[in-house]
């Protein structure tokens, strides 16, 4: 069936202007000219829907482009499933309800959502923060109060922003070449599901060890000599004793 953009966006139950946005991002293909008139088909409407019901299942839009692009191959619902569970969390808050929660001032909220260090996820076509996004106000707020300045902890957040996107992004290919793509529980709904929830914490543990290490023996390296030196070489040994606590109990 052909649809001009009004009848496509009135079968999908979005605005036209929506509609031309979801192209913009490359979420949609671009529709067939017949002359100046834009002629869609159902392939566009499925995909309008698709985007619809993984928005209302709280991904992101670049989320929902990565599983939109890899087409017939996208992950399956179950793995669908745990990564919305993995990113919102058993609570989800509004901008107000995330300052409230944590006592960070809203401004601040808007400061660190702009920077990518909050990264709130469209549910119900609302913007909603998560438990993580909590756990993380929570932390910047006491930074800030044992003297950090807020602008410079903001230049560490973009920097932090992109160098973990790119990051995540080589790891997400890792996972889907050797996981679910290829190995053991390749094609295995459940398997692929359960290797994600086992993985997860591991890497997560591995960054935040690999991080403190780092920061405690990079401070060694400067305050060498120096009078400050006894109480870091005290916190080195804890490092190397690997008894670093990873809390993600906001899963």
């Amino acid at each position: 069936m052909e649809y001009r953009v009004e009848s496509l966006a009135q079968a999908a139950g979005v605005r036209v202007d929506r509609v031309r946005f979801y192209q913009s991002r490359g979420l949609l293909p671009a529709p067939r000219r017949v002359g100046r008139t834009a002629i869609y088909d159902d392939d566009h409407l499925g995909r309008l829907r698709r985007i619809r019901e993984l928005q209302a299942e709280g991904f992101t839009l670049g989320q929902i482009q990565r599983v939109i692009d890899q087409g017939p191959e996208a992950p399956q619902e179950s793995l669908l499933a745990a990564l919305v569970e993995q990113s919102v969390g058993e609570r989800s808050f509004s901008a107000d309800e995330l300052a409230a929660e944590t006592g960070l001032p809203a401004v601040m909220v808007e400061a660190a959502r702009s920077t990518g260090l909050l990264q709130p996820l469209v549910v119900d076509g609302q913007e909603r923060f998560s438990e993580a996004d909590a756990e993380i106000a929570r932390i910047g707020l006491a930074l800030i109060e044992s003297g950090f300045p807020l602008h410079r902890l903001l230049e560490q957040a973009v920097s932090h922003a992109d160098h973990m996107k790119d990051l995540c992004d080589r790891a997400i290919d890792l996972f889907d070449d050797h996981v679910r793509k290829g190995g053991p529980t390749a094609g295995d709904d459940a398997g692929i599901t359960g290797a994600f929830q086992r993985l997860l914490p591991l890497v997560t543990r591995v960054i935040a060890v690999h991080f403190q290490r780092t920061l405690v023996t990079r401070a060694l390296e400067r305050l060498e000599g120096k009078e400050e030196l006894g109480a870091l070489e005290a916190a080195l040994r804890a490092t190397e004793a690997a008894h670093l606590e990873v809390d993600v109990s906001w899963r």
